[in-house]
């Protein structure tokens, strides 16, 4: 089968301390710290098998993330821009749809039979480290990631746990055609990443809240459907690139600007009459940039939440955070607290429209072409059909 696979160098930058775990492991806390001169390659690969616990999906849609991109894309020492876990080589990819092809032996595999539409999470949870066993999926100490250390979706099949997998049949009750189904089943994934963010990391907002969302990529532009979903009175979206601002005001943001044209946090102040964001979402990777605009805007009681990966310390001026009793929280992942099932059951009602954010199609023959005009950042979302 045919499948993109990344490869890089092990050399950590000079002033970098390897772990025991990295030593052990061969996986990268900080990818951008240790991975070198990054090369992407379509390679015909033996077609996996399933073992216990285990499917074999036929990938139908597959998604590019922006962490795909910052992959494939260096900083002035050829080091790649990813910071977070990573090992390689590895297929990469991992917001996908595809039809259960195989199931692995096993009583794991009940509930799901061949022929099931699905949709996976990227985060292989153990099950079995303390923070698992303590409801933290997204923190397991064990955790590997599809796409990320083991490999990913831009291929024609991929054998994944069966814990893992979640069914569309609500998106395709939705959406008449099938072959929009199978593309809007493949943004599940970095909506359930925003919802991850919004309600379960921070906490959410009261209905009637003001919102601000800085970076209207494809998490920013489910995190504005998810607002709005949940009563936000008006939804503020900044955002560099022209075609992303048209598709946030079409997913239903009330207010969106060119954050190089304005200064966000007049806008802000200006648009909920002074009183402030009550929450703040870090969605750009830019948090040099968007951390000092967003503290200027907290209402009182205000929330930060970051989900944007950078490889960036930026400072903050805690007095503000202390004396408006507001609070910044971080998030990574989307596994558990519902999550998978909830966003499902939003696109079947409609509540969230992905269809409308998907701005470009290539086949897996193209996907190294798909990978670098995803580095223009002038799509919405851009999807890989094997």
């Amino acid at each position: 089968m045919k499948t993109l696979v990344l490869s890089a160098k092990w050399e950590p930058r000079p002033d970098y301390r390897v772990s025991e775990f990295e030593k052990r492991t061969g996986k990268a806390i900080e990818g951008f710290n240790v991975w070198r001169y990054p090369r992407l390659e379509l390679k015909g690969v033996e077609q996996p098998e399933p073992g216990p616990g285990e499917v074999l999906i036929r990938v139908k849609a597959c998604g590019i993330c922006g962490s795909d991109i910052h992959f494939y894309e260096t900083d002035k020492d050829d080091y790649i821009l990813y910071p977070g876990l990573t090992k390689f080589p590895a297929t990469i990819g991992h917001e996908f749809a595809g039809e259960i092809v195989e199931l692995g032996r096993g009583p794991e595999a009940k509930g799901f039979k061949v022929g099931d539409r699905v949709t996976v999470e990227e985060m292989v949870w153990c099950g079995y480290c303390r923070p698992c066993r303590d409801g933290f999926p997204n923190q397991c100490e064990n955790l590997e990631e599809l796409g990320f250390t083991v490999d990913g979706a831009m291929a024609e099949y991929i054998v994944v746990p069966i814990k893992l997998c979640w069914k569309l049949d609500a998106v395709f009750e939705r959406y008449s055609d099938e072959a929009t189904a199978w593309e809007v089943g493949a943004t599940t994934e970095p909506t359930c990443v925003a919802y991850n963010t919004i309600f379960e990391c921070a906490g959410g907002f009261q209905p009637g809240a003001y919102v601000a969302i800085y970076g209207a990529g494809p998490i920013g532009l489910g995190a504005i459907q998810l607002c709005k979903a949940a009563g936000a009175t008006k939804v503020i979206a900044f955002e560099v690139s022209e075609v992303r601002r048209k598709l946030a005001k079409e997913v239903g943001a009330d207010a969106v600007y060119d954050p190089c044209k304005i200064i966000p946090s007049e806008v802000v102040m200006d648009l909920t009459h002074g009183a402030g964001a009550d929450f703040s979402l870090e969605s750009a990777g830019a948090p040099e940039k968007t951390i000092p605009e967003m503290e200027k805007t907290m209402a009182i009681a205000g929330k930060l939440a970051v989900v944007g990966r950078a490889a960036q310390r930026v400072p903050m001026y805690l007095e503000r955070f202390q004396t408006r009793k507001a609070k910044l929280y971080g998030a990574q992942g989307h596994s558990g607290y519902g999550i998978f099932p909830s966003v499902i059951r939003m696109m079947g009602a409609g509540l969230i429209d992905n269809s409308k954010i998907i701005t470009s199609r290539f086949s897996l023959d193209r996907s190294l072409e798909a990978l670098e005009k995803a580095t223009k950042r002038e799509d919405g979302k851009i999807i890989i059909k094997p």
